[in-house]
């Protein structure tokens, strides 16, 4: 399950990465979809930042 959540993610991540490149590049603005799945890309990424680290600060603090 999670290397399905992983690929998935990836796949996700390249997609929207070179579709804004490509726009950018054509200096034509982003669809609206394409802004919202970079944002909630973006959010999902922090939070599970954030988990991690404080998954790693337990372990370090406790031993």
């Amino acid at each position: 399950m999670m290397e399905f959540a992983a690929l998935t993610y990836g796949l996700l991540a390249s997609v929207i990465l070179s579709a804004a490149q490509r726009n950018r590049r054509l200096a034509r603005p982003h669809p609206p979809m394409l802004l919202c799945t970079g944002y909630i890309l973006c959010g999902l990424s922090a939070g599970i930042a954030v988990i991690l680290a404080y998954i790693a600060l337990s372990q370090f603090v406790s031993g």
